[in-house]
Formats: structure tokens, sequence, C-alpha cells
């Protein structure tokens, strides 16, 4: 039996608490809340899981075998340096913090001392995913356009730029995650953001409201993606479009349509992809094989580098190359 923690008490942590729940191998041992009654709270929706109030009173109280974090951005770095030092595996939601400060420091830990990591890119694991690396193969991929239009959520921090990165960071992090994952590694970036509606009827927003970046890829194509988060809530627009030799494909949040010489064809997701990323950490974690897991920390990190760079790119009014420090 696996013993699992959590860290962060929000929707997002019920997903993964639900998934975890419905495994056989899995016991969900303890959860950690901001404040012991969040994480009391909590528990109690899963049978009664134990709370804690501290990450360090988990840790010590618990022989854990994997941890899930799903905290905000600004959250990140003492929980994993620590998880990383006792040696512990986890599981990390996107993003993997508000620039690539934080995440530098916890990739020098894991050089240092690796544990098996798996990060919230669930997009990787639809079947449409996958379908659409297929449909590329042998075909010249000459251009992409990508977006994540939607509304502004309503969390306090969300809205501040300092402590949530901004919507290219913290939403559009996962068009630029399943752009490299199906296009490769993105050389140089150009971003321009703006402000339009947001500032104006809300107290305290220092996120950009709308912004395009273009990226140069390392085997030649060239992508779009642009970010909006002024629509009213309930209305969206999020996906990725691929041009190539052969014809379009069109990856959306209801599956992928290849459109060929006329003909229209469409799949559909059959699986959750949570619950297909949750089953890979988890076989990870028991067996040793990571083979299964389609984003670790480190590819990750390459995710957050090209989001960040786009931020700085905005800032100074100029394109940023891409490292290949990691």
């Amino acid at each position: 039996m696996i013993n699992v923690g959590i860290i962060g008490t929000g929707w997002f942590s019920e997903v993964h608490a639900k998934i975890l729940m419905e495994m056989e191998e899995v016991n969900l041992a303890a959860v950690c809340g901001t404040s012991l009654s969040k994480a009391i709270d909590f528990g109690e929706k899963f049978g009664g899981i134990k709370g804690y109030g501290n990450v360090e009173e988990m840790l010590e109280g618990e022989r854990l075998d994997a941890v899930y974090l799903c905290v905000p951005p600004f959250a990140h770095g003492a929980i994993e340096l620590q998880l990383i030092k006792r040696g512990i595996p986890f599981f990390v939601e996107k993003p993997v913090g508000t620039s690539m400060e934080t995440p530098e420091i916890i990739l020098s830990a894991l050089k240092e001392k690796p544990v098996i990591t798996s990060v919230g890119y669930h997009f990787r694991y639809r079947e449409t995913a996958a379908r659409l690396k297929h449909e590329l193969e042998g075909a010249v991929l000459g251009m992409v356009t990508g977006q994540w239009m939607g509304s502004m959520p309503p969390v306090p921090w969300w809205r501040d730029l300092a402590r949530s990165g901004g919507q290219l960071v913290e939403q559009t992090t996962h068009i630029i995650d399943i752009l490299r994952y199906t296009a490769g590694e993105v050389e140089e970036v150009t971003a321009v953001f703006g402000s339009r509606v947001l500032e104006q009827i809300h107290k305290g927003v220092t996120v950009p409201d709308v912004g395009t970046v273009t990226l140069k890829m390392k085997s030649g194509p060239l992508a779009v993606i642009s970010n909006t988060c002024i629509l009213p809530e309930g209305d969206s627009k999020i996906g990725i479009d691929f041009y190539h030799s052969n014809g379009i494909l069109q990856l959306d949040q209801e599956g992928l349509t290849k459109r060929e010489n006329g003909i229209v064809t469409e799949w559909k997701d059959q699986d959750s992809p949570y619950v297909l990323e949750a089953r890979a950490f988890i076989h990870a974690i028991r067996t040793g094989d990571v083979s299964g897991i389609k984003s670790d920390y480190f590819d990750a990190c390459r995710t957050q580098e090209v989001a960040a760079a786009a931020v700085e790119s905005a800032r100074i009014g100029s394109s940023v190359r891409i490292t290949d420090d990691f």
C-alpha cells in the first residue's frame, strides 16, 4: 500500500483526492492546509483522513511514500525542498512557480538528491494528444496557433502578478506545454501584453488581461499563442491548431479534429487524463518505472522557462532567447 499525502485543500486537491481514493493500491493518509481547520474539513470529505496545519508536522507525523502538491504558484519552494531532503517523491500541479527563480533552486536540489517527480500537465495524457503526435509524423509542420481565452478566476491571488505570474504562466502554460510536447523545443519568444478591462472594474488587478506570444521553434515552425481573461464567466475558447503539409489538426477541450483534402475526422478522449497521470505516477512509486510519466519536474521547467521568457519579453519590449542550461 502506498501512503500519499496532499498539500493544499482547494478544488484541485479534491480532484486528485477523489482519484487517489479510487485506487486500490493507494492509502490517502493525510492532508495539510493553510490552517488546521481547513485540513480537517477537507479530510472529513474523504473518510476522515488526518489533517495538519503545518507541512513539517505532517511529514514528521506520517510515513508517506509520495506527496501531491496543489498550491498556488507563489507557495512553491520550501515544500519541495523539504520533500527532496526527506527523499519523498512528489506530484506537483502546474505551474511550478511564478518565474524561474524558485524552480531553478528546486532543480539544483533534485540534481543533488533525485526523487521521482511528476507535474500536472495533463493535456499530455489525453489520448487525442497521442493521436495528434501520430498524425504529425511525416508531415512538414509550418505554423501553430493556440489560445486560452476565458474569464479571470475568482481567487484573489490570481489577479496579483507577483503571486500568480499572470495568465500566461498560470493557465496558458498548458498550451505552451502541448506545443513543446508535439513540436519540440522553443528557440526564441517575442511577447506583447496589455491591460484593457479588468484593472478598471476590479481592485488590485496587476496581471495583464490580454497578450500574444510569437515563438520560433528549433525545428523550424512558427507558433503564435494568445490569451485573455476578460470574457464573462462561462465563455471560453481553449485549444491549439497545427497547420502542416497534409492539412489541419485542431486540438481543443472536446477532442481532436483532422481536416485533410476536404475530409473531416474527429476523435474524442475516452479516459480522464487526470486518472491516467495519477496511474503513471503511482506506478512509478510502486515499481521505480518512470517511463509512464510524461512530464517530470525537469521537463516541466522547460515549459516554465518559455512562459517566463515571454513575460520578460513583454516587460523589456524585445525578443528573448531560450537557453539550454538544464
